[in-house]
């Protein structure tokens, strides 16, 4: 869908719709939270899961998950006694490759500056 046919995205935003965009990507604004993520897209994980593949301790990674629960990135289904933690929909996976591809050209242009100040040669 374009720009034009989406309707939150007028040329003036209304107020609301902005600061419920900005509360979002303050629920990514922190490094444990876009792992905690980054994770999820490889499968949904049980917070035991998580711990140990990030090294964080248990009561950092459930803060962390409720964050992401609350702004309805991550959401969590009963599995017997495990609380299984996935992505709460494709958005979530497609918001996380885009600000990858963001980060990654920006360092590019980076590296590329350098190396221009530098005198080297791209």
């Amino acid at each position: 869908m374009g720009r034009r046919g989406n309707a939150a995205m007028g040329a003036a935003l209304e107020t609301a719709f902005a600061e419920a965009l900005a509360d979002t990507m303050f629920a990514l604004s922190a490094p444990s939270r876009i792992q905690i993520l980054y994770l999820l897209l490889e499968r949904p994980h049980d917070v035991s899961e998580i711990i140990a593949a990030l090294g964080m301790e248990q009561s950092a990674v459930s803060h962390q998950l409720r964050v992401l629960r609350d702004h309805s990135l991550v959401r969590v289904d009963r599995d017997g006694s495990r609380r299984v933690y996935a992505l709460a929909d494709g958005h979530v996976a497609t918001l996380l490759e885009e600000a990858a591809r963001h980060v990654d050209a920006r360092s590019k242009q980076h590296r590329l500056l350098a190396r221009v100040r530098g005198g080297e040669s791209a």
